[in-house]
């Protein structure tokens, strides 16, 4: 698998203004904030930071070409996604988004969500807020046998 290591710094309008992910979902009552993405510009280029001094887990997630996860849920956590090569899929609460390089996501914890490729092989970014722990999955449909 070719990684791609020169992935664009995003220069949309919701980047430079530091306008949350996308969600369609309304917070629920005590969550969380929607982390803001703040971007700042440097003669070198720009920085995108995505968490500030706030307990957090993140991991760069591999999709092979035409694979996809298992749709599932989390009960303790939220999710942002950022896609980070083009041909990632983002399905949540049912809603299938083909994101450009660069664009997020909020998955609330309790939001059904499933990542895929739709094509080639893909990467995307993914920042965990809350207690982590991967037994936290709840599979709803698996293409391997999983659920």
């Amino acid at each position: 698998m070719t990684v791609q290591t020169d992935v664009p710094v995003p220069t949309d309008a919701r980047a430079q203004t530091g306008v949350p992910a996308q969600t369609d979902a309304p917070a629920p009552q005590g969550a969380r904030q929607e982390p803001e993405v703040l971007t700042e510009r440097r003669p070198w280029g720009a920085f995108e930071q995505f968490t500030l001094n706030e307990p957090s887990t993140v991991k760069i997630i591999y999709v092979e070409p035409g694979q996809r996860l298992s749709l599932q849920r989390h009960r303790d956590r939220d999710e942002l996604w950022v896609a980070l090569d083009p041909g990632a899929v983002f399905e949540v609460a049912g809603r299938r988004t083909l994101p450009q390089v660069g664009e997020r996501v909020l998955i609330r914890a309790g939001q059904t969500h499933r990542l895929g490729s739709d094509g080639p092989a893909v990467r995307v970014m993914e920042i965990a807020f809350g207690h982590f722990d991967e037994d936290d999955i709840e599979r709803l449909e698996d293409s391997y046998g999983r659920a």
